[in-house]
């Protein structure tokens, strides 16, 4: 299970790059506005690793701010593509956000598995 959520973040974000880079004929638009788009993918990409690298959760989202960083600035050598401050604080923001989300998700499981435990075992004599 762990290599199928780790394979899905990284498609994900392979997604995501192809999405920044390439030309904007070849991007994906939706109803969302650019804000609401570059949010929804970030903060899939936030929860997809956030859930993929529990470990070393805070790491990795250490390393999603610098990625998400340098492929901001990336956009500067892409045609047609350009390079934003406020681009970069929505999908920082929103990907961290993401990472909480894992966090809250992992959180809100072990304690439903503790509740279980102790309902399994019936009532203290």
């Amino acid at each position: 299970m762990p290599l199928l959520v780790r394979s899905f973040a990284w498609l994900l974000a392979a997604a995501v790059t192809f999405a920044t880079l390439s030309p904007p004929g070849l991007r994906p638009h939706s109803d969302l506005g650019q804000d609401g788009e570059h949010a929804l993918a970030f903060i899939l990409v936030g929860l997809a690793f956030g859930l993929a690298y529990r470990r070393r959760r805070l790491l990795t989202a250490a390393a999603a701010v610098v990625l998400i960083g340098v492929l901001e600035l990336m956009q500067l050598w892409a045609p047609g593509r350009h390079a934003r401050l406020e681009d970069f604080l929505v999908d920082v923001l929103t990907a961290c956000l993401g990472f909480v989300l894992a966090a809250a998700a992992d959180w809100a499981v072990a304690r439903l598995r503790a509740d279980s435990v102790l309902t399994s075992e019936g009532p203290a004599e």
